[in-house]
């Protein structure tokens, strides 16, 4: 957490998908909630949640690290 700079703490903080790859987890989600996924499209939402766990992980300490920043 120390190699977090506050400027890339800002940056991992505000990552959010892009517009494609939002509307692809979203079908997804709602075809796996429908149990329709075929197991390739269960494979990519794999994918998509590991890497959105990753990144809610990340911005946890990025979080941290700015709440640290912003500490007297």
């Amino acid at each position: 957490m120390d190699s977090f700079t506050p400027e890339v703490a800002r940056r991992i903080v505000d990552l959010r998908a892009d517009a494609q790859t939002q509307a692809r987890l979203d079908e997804l989600a709602d075809k796996a909630n429908e149990g329709k996924l075929s197991p390739e499209e269960e494979s990519e939402y794999d994918n998509y949640l590991e890497a959105f766990h990753l990144v809610t992980i990340l911005q946890a300490k990025a979080r941290r690290v700015l709440d640290q920043e912003n500490s007297p």
